[in-house]
């Protein structure tokens, strides 16, 4: 099956470009989906736009914050409501995953009890998440480079989070940059690991440009392993383009572009 290739709209739209110019242009390059961060009070004029232009929307974030997330149990309610509103609006425009957090670390936690806390968490909302056709995706963040502190900073930490919730619907988002940063060995992780990895994201490393020779990893080698793998989600480009962004999301595609 081909690679499903999406991208991260807040990098790629430069001033004066339109919505409408950007998911045009993806389009006809051969995305089929777009992805944002966080909803606000133009997220509607957002689907709106990617519907009108043939994409779906791949992800976004389904809680607040990076920061204070999943680990701190005092933000569970919190948390709870923002993933419950959220996967009303994901099943509602059919978006496929959620993106949630596991928190910085905090003061008197260890490992294992920050495990068991974002597990008590995500297990509230998985059920919920089942019902509707939802995943939810733990976010792997670098804690060297970019996101000092996060906690979910290695892969065997969310695999180790997912097999305990033990749900269909809580996987992984693997950030392909990201683990590179914090441990490589990416291929053998992703070929072991698929089923536990509901979304991937791209950049090119060190930088967290594009994935040109100037970079360090092999993203032809990787998406035709993603593809090899028979994974069934999206592949979402969330790298900062050295120059004209419509090039660079032509480039990554047809890098990416594997069966």
């Amino acid at each position: 099956m081909r690679i499903r290739q999406s991208f991260c709209q807040p990098l790629y739209q430069t001033d004066g470009m339109s919505l409408d110019r950007l998911f045009r242009s993806a389009a006809e390059i051969g995305y089929i989906a777009v992805e944002t961060w966080f909803r606000d009070e133009s997220f509607e004029e957002f689907a709106a736009a990617a519907k009108q232009n043939g994409l779906a929307v791949a992800s976004i974030c389904g809680h607040k914050d990076l920061a204070d997330g999943l680990n701190n149990r005092a933000s569970h309610d919190r948390i709870e409501s923002e993933l419950a509103a959220s996967i009303d609006l994901a099943a509602r425009l059919k978006i496929a995953g959620l993106i949630c957090f596991s928190g910085n670390r905090r003061a008197g936690l260890d490992e294992n009890d920050a495990i068991d806390a974002v597990v008590a968490g995500l297990k509230r909302s998985a059920p919920y998440a089942e019902k509707m056709g939802v995943n939810l995706n733990l976010e792997l963040l670098n804690s060297k480079v970019d996101h000092p502190g996060y906690q979910a900073d290695h892969s065997a930490w969310g695999l180790e989070v997912c097999r305990r919730v033990n749900s269909p619907r809580v996987k992984l988002l693997y950030d392909i940059y990201h683990m590179q940063i914090m441990e490589g060995d990416v291929i053998r992780t992703i070929r072991e690991n698929i089923r536990w990895i509901g979304h991937f994201h791209t950049a090119g490393n060190p930088g967290r440009n594009d994935m040109d020779d100037t970079q360090e990893l092999n993203y032809a080698g990787i998406c035709q392993a993603i593809a090899d793998s028979g994974y069934e989600y999206f592949v979402g480009h969330e790298f900062k383009p050295k120059a004209d962004p419509i090039q660079a999301l032509r480039n990554a595609f047809a890098t990416c572009d594997r069966r």
